[in-house]
């Protein structure tokens, strides 16, 4: 009965864990094709924060995901430095939300 159980869980757990893969290679994607990551690594400040930096910053935060997608949208500064982040209006909502959303899960 264990065997089955287990089974049957990763029937469904595979694909997601597969899904998700693919849509943090994709959210990966549209950091380079936006030039974000010239200014912007994983986990070291190059010009802007690191991901893992920012993610701190909003963590428990229920309203992080919209206040990154607008500060992605609309660029800013002073906020961690005098370094400005230039706006980038051309990346569609959908492109900003997988890509929040991926600095956010770091």
């Amino acid at each position: 009965m264990r065997v089955r159980r287990l089974f049957g869980v990763l029937v469904f757990a595979v694909p997601l864990v597969a899904a998700q893969a693919a849509q943090a290679d994709d959210a990966e994607a549209l950091l380079r094709k936006n030039a974000c990551t010239t200014c912007h690594k994983p986990d070291h400040k190059v010009i802007g924060p690191s991901y893992k930096d920012i993610a701190a910053k909003y963590k428990g935060d229920p309203d992080a995901l919209a206040k990154l997608m607008k500060k992605i949208k609309e660029g800013g500064g002073g906020v961690w430095g005098a370094a400005r982040m230039p706006p980038h209006p051309n990346i569609s909502d959908d492109d900003l939300k997988a890509m929040s959303e991926w600095i956010l899960a770091q």
